[in-house]
């Protein structure tokens, strides 16, 4: 995959609390992420939406189901290279310009407990209700279905006898501050191939962090 111009222009999609929206602002400011946050797209008003105008960051609220072209307008008009999804519970129709080009993290290691409704403590409680002895976070390329699509990045963590969905949301969202600035950092470098649906993660070059 050809890598975007740095810093590369990124748009952050929510329909939440905005925790990963300030995890990304952070390692933006930090330059541990060689991107600018351009455009944050929220499904409603929500306090993601209002963490985002207090950081500055140009906000839109767009509720419902977003017509592709609608989508592809607004990332256009912002010059967007990349899109995070970051909680965002709607399923997305994807503009042909962003094919491969729009990512999402979810709170399990996929292709288990992930779909349509599995989202948020949903997710954890029901890891817990399988009996899981590991759980983690899953980084992937997004399709036109709800968590599938190319994996990036996973981490995984113990599930703990002592465990609540609260608790284990709480170790997983550790893993996922680290998982998803590292994903995007992979396709920033254009370190990332997809071949027959699956990302194969090229080598670093030598010399450090790769890139154009």
């Amino acid at each position: 995959m050809t890598p975007p111009k740095k810093p590369v222009n990124l748009a952050v999609m929510l329909s939440g609390s905005g925790r990963t929206l300030l995890n990304l602002v952070d390692r933006v400011k930090q330059g541990a992420l060689d991107a600018s946050i351009t455009l944050v797209i929220a499904s409603k008003e929500c306090l993601g939406a209002e963490r985002a105008r207090a950081a500055g960051l140009q906000t839109l609220v767009m509720p419902g189901e977003i017509a592709g072209d609608d989508l592809g307008r607004a990332l256009s008009a912002n010059a967007v290279d990349l899109v995070a999804l970051a909680g965002y519970i709607r399923l997305l129709a994807i503009p042909p310009a962003y094919r491969d080009r729009i990512l999402n993290i979810h709170p399990a290691l996929l292709p288990s407990f992930g779909g349509s409704g599995m989202y948020g403590h949903r997710v954890h409680q029901a890891v817990l209700d399988a009996g899981c002895k590991v759980s983690g976070c899953t980084v992937h390329l997004c399709d036109d279905s709800y968590d599938r699509g190319p994996i990036l990045v996973q981490r995984a963590c113990p599930v703990m006898e002592t465990d609540h969905a609260e608790s284990l949301a709480a170790r997983v969202f550790e893993l996922e501050k680290e998982a998803y600035p590292e994903a995007l950092e992979l396709m920033i470098s254009g370190r990332v191939q997809i071949m027959r649906g699956r990302a194969r993660i090229l080598p670093e070059p030598a010399g450090g962090r790769g890139g154009g």
